[in-house]
């Protein structure tokens, strides 16, 4: 997971501090980031029964306001705008930011993968039969399927903005897949279509033939 006061990815290892009041057990979980040192506090409460039920999803309560500050340059609405979102409630509600980060993923395998299919676990099959993405991207689109458990579960696989249970590190992992896949449609691109028009404006400069644009569609 990323720490929301210096955004630096760790791998969680929470010490819990169980509190039982009478059925209820609520759960502090603490850990000091390791690159900035300082503290993060989350909470889960559950009832004492046999099975136990969530009353209270696991969140982050403490950096109350602090929240990451990934940005992608170059990237469109509404795409833009589900990314920046999907970052604002990753502390706050981990299913609302994986529904946000999944329609990402959907929106970007049909309108840039061009896939015709319905749910999710299709269009991944569809897009990754064409060999079209770099191999980092593919196994992460395969790895996708178990976020969630969405492969068990059909009928959660049908809505793009579907709520299914995912914890924390779940709903950072999806929203990770998401950005990478933004970087790949739209920042890679964008940053080839700069160095293109700077090595022109050089060539020019030195009295050469401008070299050909590249298609950028």
């Amino acid at each position: 997971m990323d720490c929301p006061h210096c955004n630096k990815g760790f791998h969680p290892q929470f010490k819990e501090n169980p509190h039982t009041i009478d059925q209820f057990q609520l759960i502090v979980y603490q850990q000091p980031c390791p690159a900035c040192g300082k503290q993060i506090v989350q909470i889960e409460g559950k009832t004492r029964s046999t099975p136990p039920s969530i009353s209270i999803p696991r969140r982050t309560i403490f950096p109350i306001t602090a929240q990451p500050t990934r940005t992608i340059p170059d990237v469109p609405d509404p795409y833009k705008q589900d990314f920046t979102e999907a970052i604002q409630t990753l502390t706050i509600s981990p299913k609302a930011s994986t529904a946000l980060s999944r329609r990402i993923i959907q929106a970007l395998l049909r309108n840039k993968a061009g896939t015709k299919k319905w749910n999710l676990i299709d269009q991944i099959d569809e897009v990754l039969a064409t060999k079209t993405l770099p191999s980092y991207i593919a196994d992460d689109l395969h790895a996708v399927r178990n976020i969630g458990n969405f492969a068990a579960h059909e009928m959660k696989d049908r809505s793009c903005g579907e709520i299914i249970d995912v914890d924390a590190g779940e709903a950072d992992w999806t929203l990770k897949v998401a950005e990478a896949m933004l970087d790949f449609y739209f920042v890679e691109p964008a940053k080839a279509v700069k160095r293109r028009a700077e090595l022109n404006e050089k060539l020019k400069a030195a009295g050469k033939e401008k070299i050909a644009e590249a298609s950028t569609s």
